[in-house]
């Protein structure tokens, strides 16, 4: 890595342990409450399986950790934990990453050139009585150019207690065929404007451009896991009046193209939901 980079890099840190540590100092951290002894073990002394309804949130604490091997970065929003569902789900994905990052830690011999580095920011995109949706965005670096991204979104809804999925938005696999050819479409707009705006000869434009589209039909076929990261967004009067749905580097694009996205209004979407779910939607 080039030494610009690395003191970019060292800059970001930086910038990114100051912002958690005043997240820490503005809100009290949120613990999670001991287990009782009569939730852990049945009536007869045999410890007993919990119901999952009647789990406790995780505790939800923005992670400041620095190492010579490694740096980790984990903020979460303070009113997801009143959700102990949507709460387990942030805990579990944060876990994960924080999981692979120390795996690869584990596998060095001796300090990088550049620490490994865990980057996560959890943030609030809507809260009503029915829906509440929160955004993960960050970066896992272990070598290399640079870092993975990480790019997931999480839609919870309280009065089901449930999180809402892509397997479960659409009322049947075939209804997904019309919204991915809309995203499809929209996405290859974008491709031709970025292509056209590159200062390439025309061979080398179309080379381009033609990758791009590749790579928008491979990353939009029809199918539930390929839209999994998507979150709404709010009418005037609290319902959803679209859903974005976003596309980590490499799913529709190159690297270099970043995140991308495309805004579904709920006009597109309606006659395809499931019956489930339309009464979130505006009409």
């Amino acid at each position: 890595m080039k030494p610009a980079a690395l003191n970019r890099r060292t800059a970001a840190t930086a910038l990114l342990l100051v912002a958690l540590a005043a997240c820490q100092r503005d809100a009290a951290p949120v613990t999670e409450a001991p287990a009782s002894p009569a939730a852990a073990a049945g009536t007869d002394g045999i410890a007993a399986t919990p119901e999952p309804a009647a789990t406790a949130a995780p505790g939800l604490v923005d992670v400041i950790e620095t190492d010579p091997r490694y740096v980790v970065g984990i903020s979460y929003p303070p009113a997801a934990a009143a959700d102990p569902g949507l709460a387990k789900a942030l805990h579990d994905y944060a876990e994960a990453s924080r999981a692979e990052l120390m795996q690869a830690v584990g596998g060095l011999d001796a300090a990088p050139t550049a620490p490994y580095e865990l980057s996560l920011g959890f943030r609030e995109l809507m809260r009503t009585a029915d829906v509440v949706a929160v955004a993960a965005d960050g970066s896992l670096y272990t070598g290399g150019a640079h870092g993975q991204p990480l790019v997931a979104r999480f839609v919870w809804l309280p009065g089901e207690q449930r999180m809402l999925t892509s397997d479960a938005l659409l009322a049947t696999p075939a209804d997904w065929r019309p919204v991915a050819d809309y995203i499809g479409e929209q996405l290859g707009a974008a491709a031709h404007t970025r292509a056209a705006d590159e200062a390439l000869d025309p061979a080398d434009r179309q080379r381009l451009l033609s990758t791009a589209l590749k790579m928008i039909d491979q990353g939009t076929e029809p199918q539930p896991q390929n839209f999994a990261q998507f979150e709404p967004v709010a009418a005037a009067n609290g319902r959803i009046a679209a859903l974005r749905f976003v596309f980590p580097p490499y799913q529709v694009g190159p690297y270099a193209d970043g995140v991308q996205n495309v805004e579904v209004p709920a006009a597109v979407l309606r006659p395809h939901l499931a019956e489930g779910v339309r009464g979130l939607f505006v009409e």
